[in-house]
This record gives C-alpha cells, structure tokens and sequence, in this order.
C-alpha cells in the first residue's frame, strides 16, 4: 500500500522528544566534575549555553576535556567558565584555541543577578557539574554549592557504601529466590 510522504510520521521533532521523556531531547554527556559533587553540598543547579570557537567544539566533540579545576565567577554582570580545560584540536591550525581560556556562559539576566548574591554569601560557590551537547548545542551545567565539612565528606562516603551494601544483598536474596 502507498502512503504519501505528506502523510507518513517525521521522525525526530517533538514527538520524539516526547519519546525521550526530557524537554529538549537527549543530553549527549561529554565531561563530568564527580570531584565537586564530593566537595560541596548542591544548592541549586542551572543549566547554561557556553560561547566556544570553532575548534573548542571539534574538541569536546571528542570527548576529552576536565572539569576538575573548574568555577564560575560573575564579572561585570556576565558568568565566566574558569580553568576548564578544553584540549587544542589536533588538526586546528594557527586558528586554534589556548585550553584553559576563560569561557562566557550564557543564562538569563535574572539568574545571574541570583547567582551573584548568593555566591557572595560565606561558604557558597558556583561550580561546573558537567558539559553536554543537547540538540547539537554546547551547554554547562553549573551548581550554586556550599563547601563540606571533612565529616560530612565522611558521612556521604558511608551513606553510598550502606547503601551500594543493601543493594548486594536485596540482589543476591532475588537471586536465591528465583533459583528456588
């Protein structure tokens, strides 16, 4: 039977994005900061579009670049990227970008009003938790974080290792009883 491409379903689009049960379609994850999750308690996260060159792009493409030593400061009303280290691209030529350049992210204006008051609390900070591609765009996602006591660095250690050991023995105890 004939169907008229006018009539057939379009993939991709906002059923598809439906599909993916998130608005905005799937996040292709290209680094992670599980460094900062450690250090500080999460306040609060935003999600932010990053100004890049050309090359930086090709770069993260490629999957290699750190958050580790990353932060965000707001200057002059505007969120920069710190320290974020985004490798040169090993076929850019003389148009290629220095790695550790500070970088724009782009949020709205009442969210960076926001951001800067809160920062300057004591104890508070902005971090980056991750760089994403969503829709063929570069995005951060930044967190208002407060920093952790040692202790509480210890209590979250203890509270992941509980609960990685009940999920063991919940596992075996559904092993046994399907054997049976």
């Amino acid at each position: 039977m004939y169907v008229p491409k006018e009539s057939q379903p379009k993939q991709g689009g906002t059923a598809a994005k439906a599909r993916d049960g998130e608005k905005g379609g799937k996040r292709k994850i290209v680094a992670q900061n599980k460094k900062a999750r450690h250090d500080y308690a999460i306040v609060d996260t935003y999600e932010a579009g990053i100004v890049l060159m050309g090359t930086e792009v090709k770069s993260l493409r490629e999957g290699r670049t750190s958050l580790t030593d990353g932060f965000v400061q707001i200057d002059g009303g505007e969120a920069w990227l710190h320290n974020a280290h985004i490798p040169e691209y090993h076929q850019g030529s003389w148009t290629n970008h220095s790695a550790r350049r500070k970088r724009k992210l782009l949020l709205h204006r009442e969210e960076i009003d926001k951001l800067a008051a809160t920062s300057q609390e004591t104890g508070h900070t902005i971090v980056p938790l991750a760089l994403y591609f969503r829709d063929g765009r570069a995005k951060a996602e930044i967190a208002l974080a407060r920093g952790k006591k040692e202790y509480d660095k210890r209590q979250t250690l203890r509270e992941q290792q509980d609960r990685r050991e009940s999920d063991r023995v919940i596992a075996a105890a559904k092993r046994k009883q399907r054997a049976v």
